[in-house]
């Protein structure tokens, strides 16, 4: 049964990644419509075609792998100017001779001709006024920026569903004095914890002081102590110096006495930066807070995670050649590395077959992996780079741009921007985001990251 459960998570997540690439594609290709392109293929996956169907002027269809999607909109470069021109010289007996000059047959000039070779055998005479490259700059930015946003709307409803019914669950340490509600009973590094205690571990400096769980903190190296937050400031920077730490047990007033340990940490920074800090093992009772809210609610959690999500893809090499040393063996693979689609269908998996997790708490836990993964494809596409959605926006706002100064200026159009200039950068980009995907689904593979508890 629990393998069963396992894949009937896989399946509601693939499913409902599936239908949000569908629904980006539409995105894109709804507003093309409407603005009078033409849009000849509408397809959910890469490579070898499963299935299709045409409809009126557009192919509809899914192929083989289900990593992606896209929609053909005819005229996406504009036309290059002829490579070939004839130039008239003089020989020297006076006589003029025509040459033609040679086209130059560089690598990058190649590809470039080769997509607009490639783009412009779909163009037909009647197709003039519904090529993509001639639409006004603005038409193209909501064409582009139509896919992404779908996505990041799809994760608004999703988030504002949770928020609204379920709440959003963060665990409060209780106020006053501290209770203690675990002891550490050893000192394990901090890629460690969770892990039992063995023999070679040593004692924790809690243990030496001979504190247990339920014991009231009073206080530490003689200040009185009010709150959680003052005690761990105070254990914190006393580094590995000696501790006489007042306690409260059944009503009577305890002391005792033992030196602070300097172990690697997370700070208390959003960032969770490890720092070397003193250590007494101990953990406060606690109570989870459930707070609600609507659609301001929703939007305010999801500017954070915006910033959030900007400095993950800041920082998203460096993450994925993490996850390529821990593939190789070199180190263990952080917590908080990037997954594919592979990693959070196994996350789905393990989150619907856990045997101690209720129900309520497996659909929160879906519904929020899946918005997760739409709020991310959604701020990854606004990169402004191609081939990225970003790019074409980019390139939009930049022919709007200087259009406008030539306005002002009085000076010529200067035209469409051409994207096809570009494409060296989205070769390298692509290649990019296609070796980087690959680990995480290597990485998804060999070193899966795993539900804690």
């Amino acid at each position: 049964m629990s393998a069963l459960f396992y894949l009937l998570g896989v399946v509601i997540f693939v499913v409902a990644i599936l239908a949000s690439i569908g629904l980006h594609e539409l995105g894109h290709m709804i507003p093309a419509k409407k603005f009078g392109g033409k849009v000849t293929q509408y397809f959910i996956g890469f490579g070898p075609t499963v299935w299709s169907k045409q409809v009126g002027e557009t192919e509809y269809g899914v192929k083989a792998i289900p990593l992606g999607g896209y929609v053909k909109i005819v005229g996406m470069l504009p036309p290059g100017a002829d490579q070939l021109a004839d130039e008239v010289t003089v020989d020297e007996h006076g006589n003029q001779v025509t040459r033609v000059r040679k086209s130059n047959t560089g690598m990058f000039t190649q590809l470039i001709s080769d997509a607009r070779a490639a783009e412009w055998e779909l163009v037909g005479p009647e197709d003039h006024d519904r090529l993509f490259y001639r639409m006004p700059s603005w038409k193209k930015i909501v064409v582009m920026a139509g896919g992404p946003t779908v996505n990041l709307l799809i994760a608004f409803f999703l988030f504002l569903i949770v928020f609204s019914t379920y709440g959003e669950r963060t665990v409060e340490v209780d106020s006053g004095a501290p209770v203690l509600e675990q002891v550490s009973r050893c000192v394990l590094p901090f890629e460690d914890e969770g892990r039992e205690c063995t023999a070679a571990d040593p004692p924790s400096p809690a243990v030496e002081a001979g504190l247990r769980p339920g014991d009231t903190i009073t206080t530490f190296n003689g200040v009185a102590i009010t709150d959680w937050d003052q005690l761990r400031d105070l254990i914190r920077g006393n580094a590995d110096g000696e501790a006489v730490i007042g306690y409260e047990r059944d009503g009577q007033a305890l002391s005792g006495t033992t030196s602070t340990t300097v172990e690697t940490r997370p700070d208390d920074d959003p960032d969770q930066t490890l720092r070397e800090v003193g250590f007494l093992g101990v953990v406060p009772t606690s109570h989870v807070e459930v707070t609600t809210g609507g659609p301001l609610f929703t939007l305010d959690r999801m500017g954070t995670m915006t910033v959030e999500t900007v400095k993950a893809l800041a920082t998203l090499p460096v993450k994925v050649w993490d996850v390529g040393r821990a593939i190789v063996g070199l180190e263990e693979r952080a917590a908080d590395s990037p997954v594919s689609i592979v990693g959070g269908g196994r996350l789905a998996g393990e989150t619907v077959s856990h045997e101690e997790f209720p129900v309520v708490e497996k659909t929160v836990f879906l519904v929020m992996l899946i918005a997760g993964f739409n709020f991310f494809i959604g701020m990854f596409n606004f990169i402004p780079l191609l081939p990225l959605d970003g790019g074409h926006i980019a390139s939009a706002a930049w022919e709007a741009i200087r259009r406008r100064i030539a306005r002002l200026r009085r000076r010529p159009d200067p035209g469409y921007v051409d994207a096809a200039k570009l494409l060296p950068v989205a070769y390298v980009v692509a290649s990019a985001m296609l070796v980087m995907g690959l680990v995480l689904i290597v990485g998804d593979l060999v070193v899966p990251l795993h539900l804690e508890g």
